[in-house]
This record gives structure tokens, sequence and C-alpha cells, in this order.
């Protein structure tokens, strides 16, 4: 009986490995993915957990402002030039490209002479705050690898916050505030990432370095996500690997810097003083003509790859996985939990493949050969054993008994098998008590 049940293991073991045959490890080291790391020398490749090259992510992006009517053209509007904030006889038409300045050129590439940029209404009806809403979407999981830069051409706002939302912007939480007076526009204490720590990082903060009006070389707002990676990896980002274990085992670190989309918030123009000037409501306005957001689609460690089709990005699916984040198995690829890949550990991180269902690895589950059916079971057509009421199993190699509460007892019955250790593929097969010699 032991020799049968023997045979029986080796057969499924056989098919079990001529299904397989493309994974020597069951597990999966990364053996072929490269990814892009820092160093003192620059950018370079290593071998490590697969993930998709960063790129510029603002070319895929889709855009809305709210309220929708903002933009600045229509009817046509002066405003005050970008310099002299006195000198209002600058005008935007939507009827008209030249002096238009639509969503879109927040993004496009410089060509036209000045710099061109999305521009919003004046605040024409102060004292009612002059708020937009820039919505930044991806309909995809997107993790960020650089600083987000917004540059603006109406001097920086006064007031602004960066929202991230991690849900296709069902729900939105602060990334960063920004204001001239911290305390006074947010009730909190200015700071910068330079005070910050590794054990504060997720903390959110409020900076009035990016928040003077028309200064000159005062254009850029920075979102640091560079001196964020150098609490772990270094000022200079040349260990990355401890980064990547810190992401890997850090849930909370990791989606803080992972996002659907981004909402810019802009509270109150650039006004160069306290109070507004209400003889000259066309100085104040909010003016864009950049952002860059640089990142890689987030593919759970399972792609190398990232397509755009049909306007969304979709991952390039390894592993057995699937879905735009490869976030399942595959059918008949569920013989375990599906788990993302992992850094870990470095250098070569564990690809945590999705391997067969036990239902997907042959057709014939029994035969009147090797694979018999346990303990009094008959075959059925090759394709399932019907097992006596005692067991259960995909031979009848399992005990009913065991089921239950009590478990199995000697009023069990004769011929009931001992327990030993298990071999690696019992403990995958889920098959118990078939090695006893």
């Amino acid at each position: 009986m032991y020799l049968s049940r023997f045979l029986s293991l080796h057969a499924l073991w056989v098919t079990v490995s001529s299904v397989m045959q493309h994974y020597p490890s069951v597990w999966g080291h990364y053996d072929v993915c490269k990814t892009q790391i820092y160093t003192e020398e620059g950018k370079v490749w290593d071998y490590m957990a697969c993930q998709p090259e960063a790129r510029d992510m603002i070319k895929y992006v889709k855009v809305t402002l709210d309220p929708p009517d903002i933009t600045c053209g229509d009817p046509p509007e002066t405003f005050c030039a970008m310099g002299n904030p006195y000198m209002c006889n600058n005008e935007c038409d939507a009827s008209t490209q030249e002096l238009a300045h639509p969503p879109e050129l927040m993004f496009d590439l410089e060509g036209r002479h000045p710099s061109t940029f999305w521009q919003s209404t004046t605040w024409k009806d102060y004292p009612k705050p002059l708020h937009v809403n820039i919505t930044l979407s991806w309909n995809k999981t997107i993790e960020l690898t650089d600083n987000i830069v917004i540059t603006f051409e109406s001097g920086r706002p006064d007031q602004m916050i960066l929202e991230k939302s991690l849900d296709y912007g069902r729900t939105w939480q602060p990334y960063q505030y920004y204001a001239t007076d911290c305390l006074d526009a947010f009730h909190m204490d200015p700071k910068s990432v330079r005070d910050l720590s590794q054990h504060t990082v997720l903390e959110i903060i409020c900076t009035e370095e990016y928040s003077t009006g028309y200064m000159t070389n005062s254009k850029i707002i920075h979102f640091e996500i560079k001196d964020r990676f150098a609490f772990f990896a270094g000022p200079r980002l040349h260990n990355m690997a401890s980064l990547y274990g810190q992401l890997d085992t850090t849930k909370k670190l990791r989606d803080f810097f992972t996002i659907t989309d981004l909402r810019i918030r802009l509270l109150r123009p650039a006004t160069g003083e306290i109070y507004v000037d209400e003889q000259h409501l066309a100085r104040y306005f909010y003016a864009i003509s950049d952002i860059r957001v640089y990142g890689r689609c987030k593919c759970n460690l399972h792609a190398t790859g990232c397509k755009e089709e049909n306007k969304r990005l979709l991952c390039e699916c390894e592993h057995n996985t699937t879905g735009p984040d490869c976030g399942k198995c595959k059918k008949n690829y569920q013989g375990r939990p599906w788990s993302p890949g992992s850094y870990l550990p470095i250098p070569k991180g564990t690809a945590n493949i999705c391997i067969p269902s036990i239902s997907s690895i042959g057709t014939n589950v029994c035969d009147n050969e090797l694979l018999h059916c346990q303990n009094g079971g008959t075959c059925i057509n090759n394709v399932r054993c019907q097992c006596p009421p005692a067991y259960t199993g995909i031979l009848c190699e399992k005990l009913k008994c065991e089921r239950d509460p009590g478990g199995c007892s000697q009023s069990s019955g004769p011929g009931v098998p001992s327990r030993g250790p298990l071999s690696p593929l019992a403990a995958l097969l889920g098959v118990t008590g078939l090695l006893v010699f």
C-alpha cells in the first residue's frame, strides 16, 4: 500500500514539474528583471525586483478644473504684466490662439514666446475667495520617483494645498501645505523637509519657503520626493537597497509615495503684501506654465513594462499575474494566495510567482496504473476519485475526521496512517500522510 502511495505521489510530482518547468524555484528569484537605481555616477541598471522604468507621467494625465469656467478669456479680460503688476494692459481671449491660456498649456512643450501657460480669471469678485482645484488623474496606480514640480507664471500663491488620492479621487488626503504664513493660514508651525527624519518622514507639513510673491526666480514649487528617499538611501541616493527594504516592509511608507490622482488646491493668489489692492484686482490671478510628475506604473513588482491601451496605462504582467496593477493571479494559477513581489532578500528579491491550481495541473487525476485512488476510493473517468465515507481529498488521502473538533482517535478504524513530516510538495498540494515508511 505504501509503495502504491509513493508511486501516486511521484506521478503527481512529475505532472507538477512539467507544468512548472519554466519556474526553477516556486518562490522565484528575480534573475532577469532590471531596476533603475541612483549612484554617485548617476542612474544605472541593476538586477533586482521587476518594475517598469520611471517616466514622465504627465504624458498620460487627464486634467479637470473646478470651477470649470475658471480659465480666463471667456469673456476676454485684461490683466497685469507678470514682471510689473501695475502694467495692466495684457489681454486674455479664449477665441484667439495667441491670447488664449487653456489648461493644456500647463503641460505643453515650451515653443511660443513668451512661455505658454494656463491662466485663471482675475480676482474680479473680491472679497469672494479666488479658489481653484486642479485635479490630475491617471486612472492607474503610480509610484512617484522624483520631485513634483509646479512652475507658476503669476507669482507663487499665498496659500495652496497639494493633495493625493489612492482610490481614484473618491477620497483625498493632504500631501503638503504651502503659505506665506503657515500659522495664520493653516494653524501650523512652518517646517521644511530638512526638519524631518526617518521617523517623521510621513508627517504632513506646512512650508513657507515656496510662497513668495513676484520675486525674480521665485516661480517654482516643489514637493520633495528625493529628499524623503534620502532619509533611507543616503544624501546621494546611493543605497537604494536600504530604501527598497523599507518600502517592502512598511506599507504606510510605500503608500505615501503611491497615488492615483493629485489635486492642487489654489486658495489665495500671490498678493505681494498683506492687503489686497482693491483698485487693481487685475493684478491677482493664477498662472501655471509647467507641471512635472515623474513615476512608474505600480505593478506590485510583477512587471517590467507598462503600456498605454485605450488611453489607459496597464501593467504588462508577468509571473502568472493579471489585472491593471498585476494584483491577482491568473485563472488556473491560484495554487496559493496572490502576493506582491518583494525586494527582499537583497539583492535578488522574491518574485512570489503565482503557481498552478491543483485542478489545472493535469486532466488525469487518477488512472489504473500510477495514480490510484487511496483508501478504497474509486477512479471515475480519470478525473476524480469517489471516496469511501471516512475519507476525502483529491486521491481520498485525507480522513474526514481531521476536520472535526475532536480530531481523529483510535476509533477511526484500523489502517489509519500515522503522521510524519511533510515534504515541500506535500505542503504545496495540501497532501498529508502519504510518505510513511
